[in-house]
């Protein structure tokens, strides 16, 4: 009997103690996946863009009023600075904005909708690189291609033209008619509201969006050169500085020269569709039938040459329009960083 009491007792104080000294059990720890970096948002493109498209209107807008004057053979000079020096002398200051309010107006909504856009095109050949990844593929930084951000770029010129189109035909027709009555001609046009009014009257939107295709024309190469050269201009700058194009930023001055590189780069490939276009939209209404009539026409007439009349003026404003563009659209990125 006492011999069971002791084995019971024993047996009682192992499981006592052990239960005391047991720790309990720790639960797994499961690994959790870090969340995918998140896109930045559509709407800070947009208004970014808009911020972009005034600098760059802005700081060109006086060069642009040469390159017309060049184009439609109102200027009084070959000379660009020449150009700029007897404007600025016989009109003033505002002499060298005359139309700016037509692209201020557009320019602004025009560059929103092309980054938007852009940002759009981005989006949708990322998604179109990571389909059939897994969900710790697609979790990982995702570098677009060269190709990729030409085609984004390309994309982002179609919905652009629908404001870019009228924009064009209305400034090019104040800036040709400002040079008209310097030499003596009558206005036609008192403003950028009335021209737009006049044109609807008389030819309805055709009228207003004449030049359409030709925009086209110039915008989809152009873009992809914009953008294309933009990025491959900041990556090879990150490289050199030894920055990481993921996290990385880069400095102003280095944005200040992609940007003007692009811009460059766009308008060096875009300039004999923008003379032709030029043209056609600041025609008598019946002189062209199309496009391809004043390609025939300017041929006849000037041959390959006029197709790059005001190249000069165009790629001087360029760099620092479209630097300004670029500057203007980073810092309002930084700015607007907490719409992310």
């Amino acid at each position: 009997m006492s011999s069971t009491t002791s084995e019971t007792t024993e047996s009682t104080t192992a499981v006592l103690v052990q239960a005391r000294t047991t720790k309990p059990s720790t639960p797994a720890i499961t690994e959790i996946e870090a969340p995918a970096k998140k896109s930045e948002s559509a709407l800070k493109s947009f208004i970014s863009g808009g911020v972009g498209g005034a600098c760059a209107v802005l700081v060109g807008h006086p060069l642009d009023l040469v390159k017309v004057r060049m184009q439609t053979g109102a200027a009084s000079s070959n000379s660009v600075f020449g150009m700029l020096s007897t404007t600025m002398r016989t009109e003033g200051i505002r002499g060298l904005y005359r139309g700016v309010s037509a692209p201020l107006t557009a320019v602004s909504p025009m560059f929103a909708v092309s980054f938007w856009s852009y940002d759009m095109g981005q989006r949708m050949v990322k998604a179109y690189g990571q389909n059939g990844m897994t969900k710790e593929e697609k979790a990982a930084p995702y570098t677009l291609s060269m190709g990729e951000i030409c085609v984004a770029g390309a994309f982002s010129a179609i919905p652009t033209t629908a404001i870019m189109a009228p924009s064009e035909r209305i400034k090019c027709l104040l800036q040709v008619q400002a040079n008209d009555v310097e030499k003596g001609g009558k206005a036609r046009y008192s403003g950028m509201f009335d021209c737009a009014k006049t044109l609807l009257k008389e030819g309805g939107l055709a009228s207003l969006y004449k030049g359409t295709g030709a925009t086209l024309l110039r915008d989809i190469p152009g873009t992809v050169a914009y953008f294309g050269t933009y990025e491959l201009t900041k990556r090879e700058l990150m490289k050199i500085q030894g920055i990481d194009p993921n996290n990385g930023q880069l400095s102003l001055s280095a944005v200040l020269f992609a940007g003007g590189f692009a811009g460059m780069a766009c308008w060096g490939i875009g300039i004999p569709a923008d003379v032709l276009k030029s043209r056609l939209q600041t025609a008598p209404e019946g002189k062209y039938s199309g496009i391809y009539d004043v390609y025939k026409a300017l041929i006849k007439e000037e041959g390959y040459a006029g197709l790059f009349k005001g190249m000069r003026p165009a790629l001087i404003r360029a760099f620092p329009a479209n630097a300004a563009c670029f500057l203007g659209v980073e810092v309002a990125k930084k700015v607007l960083g907490f719409m992310d």
